[in-house]
């Protein structure tokens, strides 16, 4: 058990012009496969991954540790060979499906907003555990139930709207945030966050900046990490 809420990293790729996503249908690739393998240790060293309802829509993303060494390195330690997994929604129609659903031995948890529990149990309760998350989604909520389970390090993937629900909370303790050497250029596309009032950012008479803890050059992408927050190590 934990006392704290979990140390929470948010990690994203995004183009040039801060997009996340086109608008073509097909899933955009933002990164490399050297970067593709970094994000696969990082998630194999959290305890949880977390992503928004409308991520496992759009993308379907497994939310597995590929490398088979990582997770046999995660079972030495007594862990599921992947972490758990984590979404939140507020209307509660998610496909059960989804290989958020569907892929991985590991244990799968829904928080769902107050209007919208029994809908969503109905339909994903067998397969997942759907937590009251209030009404409107209580981020601290799902913090402090998270933190009762046992995870110390959640890692958020997304998307948009659930980054910027982290950002404008000032619940995030880090940023990796790699840039694609390319732009989307089209504002309908998703981008990185949603509109909002940030900790990092203008005020009447200053600007808030956030600490950069670190630029790695990956083949062609960047990696920019940002600490959030006193916990990040610098």
């Amino acid at each position: 058990m934990v006392s704290e809420r979990p140390y929470v990293l948010l990690s994203c790729a995004a183009s040039i012009d801060g997009y996340i996503d086109d608008v073509s249908g097909r899933r955009l690739l933002l990164s490399n496969e050297a970067d593709f393998d970094r994000v696969d240790d990082v998630r194999a060293g959290c305890d949880a991954i977390l992503v928004g309802a409308n991520t496992i829509r759009r993308d379907d993303p497994r939310l597995l540790v590929r490398s088979a060494a990582r997770r046999a390195a995660r079972m030495a330690r007594g862990l599921s060979p992947t972490p758990i997994k984590v979404t939140v929604t507020g209307r509660g129609d998610l496909d059960p499906a989804a290989r958020f659903f569907t892929a991985g031995d590991t244990e799968k948890i829904v928080y769902a907003a107050s209007p919208a529990l029994d809908r969503t149990r109905e339909l994903l309760g067998a397969i997942a555990e759907v937590v009251d998350a209030g009404d409107p989604l209580d981020l601290p909520r799902i913090l402090d139930d998270l933190s009762g389970r046992g995870v110390g390090r959640l890692m958020v993937e997304g998307g948009g709207a659930t980054h910027t629900r982290f950002l404008t909370a000032g619940l995030a303790d880090e940023l990796h945030l790699v840039i694609a050497p390319f732009f989307v250029g089209d504002r309908r596309a998703p981008r990185f966050v949603g509109d909002g009032v940030f900790p990092w950012g203008p005020s009447a008479d200053t600007v808030h900046r956030a600490r950069l803890a670190g630029v790695t050059k990956i083949d062609d992408v960047v990696l920019l990490r940002y600490a959030l927050s006193e916990r990040c190590p610098a």
